[in-house]
């Protein structure tokens, strides 16, 4: 698994050579729409909307443009060669956005400081395992591997920050990596090594949200 990890990070990294960030005073005003539902300056206030504050630009682009995928049909999709993510609350919010556009807003939304959030007590000493040592009769890997031990991911692999995100979100997100690698409708846009399929397939509820809850206080 390790082995796996070290070659995504190497795979993805090397495309991010030729990345060119968005300019975050235009984006600001093309992310107007985006309040209603992330918060002002992408701070969330339901905990089922990300955060997008302060996340990293060629994530939020990435997860931009899968969202605009997903809505193509299967055959558009494979002629376009993208990765479909469907989210029905975003549906048609994209759709006229230039890939000039999702890059300002992007930017615009990592310039921003991310809120403060507080993570439960009960399964705190769960979560921190799972993150820093995996689970090993699972055969799941740490998180930190490819989030880091602060939470802050990494910027130019794509992998995104967790620290400070909405752990209802960040469980949702792990259940529908599951479901997608369980063979039903889910999150399946990571990538053809499917590691975040694999990794929250291997996980049971308890331990998804116990590590969920703990990234949420991560600073």
């Amino acid at each position: 698994m390790k082995k796996v990890i070290v070659s995504l990070m190497l795979t993805i990294g090397f495309a991010g050579v030729a990345f060119a960030g968005g300019d975050a005073a235009l984006g600001k005003s093309k992310a107007a729409a985006c309040v209603a539902c992330h918060g002002e300056g992408g701070n969330s206030l339901v905990t089922t909307f990300p955060k997008l504050a302060g996340q990293h630009e060629r994530y939020l682009i990435k997860q931009m443009q899968d969202i605009k995928c997903g809505e193509l049909s299967a055959d558009e999709q494979k002629a376009q060669k993208c990765d479909g993510r469907s989210v029905p609350t975003m549906t048609g919010q994209l759709a006229n956005m230039t890939d000039s556009d999702l890059a300002d807003i992007a930017a615009y939304f990592s310039a921003q400081t991310s809120s403060v959030a507080q993570a439960k007590t009960d399964s705190l000493a769960k979560g921190e395992e799972i993150y820093r040592a995996g689970i090993r009769a699972k055969d799941v890997a740490a998180c930190t591997a490819c989030h880091s031990p602060t939470g802050n991911g990494n910027a130019p692999a794509g992998f995104p920050t967790l620290s400070g995100q909405h752990a209802d979100y960040v469980a949702a997100q792990l259940r529908a990596f599951r479901a997608a690698a369980d063979g039903l409708p889910g999150r399946n846009n990571d990538g053809d090594i499917m590691i975040m399929r694999d990794v929250a397939y291997r996980m049971s509820d308890s331990e998804i949200d116990a590590v969920a809850n703990y990234v949420s206080g991560l600073r």
